[in-house]
This record gives C-alpha cells, sequence and structure tokens, in this order.
C-alpha cells in the first residue's frame, strides 16, 4: 500500500482551506484518511498553518511520500530537515 501525505480541500466555493491528511494513494481527494496530521489556510490574513510535527516524522519514517505542495509547507515549517538529519544519524 503506497501512502501519501495529502491536503484534503473543506471548506466552501471560492474560500478553501485544507487538512493535511495521510492517505492511501489510491482513494480519491477527498476520500478516506489514514490520520490527519495538519491544517492549513490559505485564505486567513496570515495564512494559517499548522502541523503536529510527531505524527508526520513518524509517517515520514514509515515510509509515506509527501506530495509536492505539502513538501514545501514541510520545508518552510523545517521538518523535512529535521527529518533527514535525524535519518542520517
Amino acid at each position: 500500500m503506497a501512502v501519501k501525505i495529502r491536503m484534503k480541500r473543506m471548506g466552501a466555493k471560492k474560500q478553501p482551506f485544507y487538512r493535511l491528511v495521510v492517505a492511501d494513494s489510491r482513494s480519491p481527494r477527498d476520500g478516506r484518511i489514514i490520520e490527519q496530521v495538519g491544517f492549513y489556510n490559505p485564505m486567513a490574513e496570515d495564512k494559517t498553518l499548522k502541523i503536529e510535527e510527531e505524527k508526520v516524522m513518524k509517517w515520514l519514517g514509515n515510509g509515506a511520500q509527501p506530495t509536492e505542495t505539502v513538501k514545501r509547507l514541510l520545508k518552510t515549517e523545517g521538518i523535512l530537515e529535521k527529518f533527514e538529519a535525524s535519518k542520517k544519524a
């Protein structure tokens, strides 16, 4: 089973916010998820981003692959660098 860390679209029309979720890569975008690991609201004044670092680190360690957008968000939070450093050590 290929597991991805990706974004699930929520919210009203033209007012999206996203949940960062861990899901099977074969499931639809807004379909069944395994676990929710964060929240992203690009429409807010300060673009709210909240990521549960321990859960993301656990899933990355288990082999989950982040999508391009999620990878960019993880880089801005510094989580991807922490994971790569812990993998080398």
